[in-house]
């Protein structure tokens, strides 16, 4: 038994199905065309929101990275300028140590020493313009965490001498910026209990005798006042031996008034020069070397700063009438000149650190930045190959579709009639 099923469809129907299926490709081709174009899969949010989402937050990461950078680099050239300035007064101030030294040349008349105190001052004067430097906008570069628009001041009348008009310390950096300015504070300035740094003069020596001091040194910083101290020699006389001569002397605390108990040095050879070591000032020990006699006094006063050190050896160095007073005034700037350098190469060794900060940042952005763009890359950037083979198939389909669509016209039942 068989049957035949005939099915029947209507010409309007097929028309219109016709006509549907043209515009659904004309749209796809269309689609994809836009997709060529423009290099994106992703062209409005409606087309995949979640990776337009994603290629959005991309962006925005993106864009803070340039922001940071940006930022990064007006950081980095003040920092480099800083450590420049650094590298400049370092070089002045070991000019001035070599003119020191040879201030010390036993042979110098005072009129020379006074020559070479001038070339000093020449330099100490350079000295000031530099520390006191502006970035490109007026910010100094040896600021801290924030000063006056000129960070050290004087020579004062009052004590200390000099003054750093700002806020001692350092910024801290982040992972991703480094700080605008230096601590000018801590590469100049001296704190007694830190650095200990004392200028010990002695009172005027006679040509036929000799009494020197060698470099105070801070044995232990946390007692160390920060007080003036003087140091007065009595009862020098024939020691207990014959050939042996003897000494006293007495600490006072010029600042408080207080004075020590006298202090018997052992009896020492009297024709030969004698060593005393003192200990008796709260954090500080020194030596004193030669022939004391009756009245000679050793003044401490603590140096506020490089420039007081370099103050202090200009005055001593351009007075000094004899030679034991030049040879003071010398051991003195050379120990404190030492110990200020070693503060400034310190602040332009963490400079140099800061620099190299700025450059691993840099390089950490910039994978970032690598890692982000690929990151919105996959998001809603569009595969050329295939966006190129679906376009041409998508173009294929759509070119059929037309001409099937013509084919159709033509199978009107009038057609056939006529």
């Amino acid at each position: 038994m068989s049957s035949n099923t005939i099915y029947r469809m209507g010409t309007a129907n097929m028309y219109d199905n016709a006509r549907t299926n043209l515009s659904a490709r004309q749209t796809t081709l269309s689609n994809l065309q836009e997709n060529l174009t423009s290099g994106k899969r992703v062209v409005r949010a409606s087309d995949d929101p979640v990776a337009a989402a994603q290629a959005e937050r991309a962006l925005t990461r993106l864009s803070r990275i340039q922001t940071e950078q940006r930022a990064l680099e007006t950081q980095r050239n003040a920092v480099a300028q800083a450590e420049s300035t650094l590298g400049d007064a370092i070089g002045v101030v070991q000019e001035m140590r070599q003119l020191i030294v040879n201030a010390g040349n036993g042979s110098l008349k005072p009129e020379d020493r006074k020559t070479i105190a001038n070339q000093i001052q020449s330099l100490r004067e350079q000295l000031s313009d530099m520390v006191n430097r502006k970035d490109t906008n007026g910010v100094p570069l040896l600021g801290a965490l924030g000063s006056a628009l000129a960070p050290f001041l004087g020579p004062l009348t009052s004590n200390p001498d000099y003054v750093f008009a700002g806020q001692p310390g350092q910024n801290a950096s982040t992972g991703v910026s480094v700080p605008l300015t230096l601590d000018g504070h801590s590469a100049f300035m001296f704190d007694p209990q830190r650095d200990g740094v004392y200028n010990a003069s002695v009172s005027t020596i006679p040509n036929n005798r000799a009494l020197t001091t060698d470099g105070i040194k801070p044995v232990n910083p946390g007692l160390v006042t920060g007080d003036n101290y003087q140091i007065v020699f009595s009862a020098v006389g024939p020691g207990a031996t014959p050939g042996t001569t003897t000494a006293t002397y007495t600490i006072t605390n010029t600042t408080t008034g207080v004075s020590s108990p006298p202090v018997t040095v052992p009896d020492f050879p009297s024709d030969k020069p004698v060593s005393i070591a003192v200990s008796g000032i709260p954090g500080l020990s020194f030596n004193i070397t030669g022939t004391p006699d009756n009245g000679d006094t050793v003044s401490l006063q603590p140096s506020a700063s490089m420039f007081s050190t370099l103050d202090s050896a200009i005055r001593d160095i351009g007075g000094a009438a004899n030679n034991n007073a030049a040879t003071q005034a010398v051991g003195q700037a050379l120990n404190n000149v030492d110990i200020g350098l070693e503060r400034m190469h310190n602040m332009r060794g963490y400079a140099g650190e800061l620099l190299n900060r700025a450059d691993r940042i840099t390089g950490d952005q910039e994978k970032r930045s690598i890692q982000l763009e690929g990151d919105r890359s996959r998001a809603e950037d569009l595969d050329m190959i295939k966006g190129i083979s679906d376009f041409q198939n998508a173009q294929v389909g759509y070119e059929a579709a037309l001409k099937s669509y013509a084919q159709v016209q033509r199978l009107s039942l009038f057609n056939f009639i006529s």
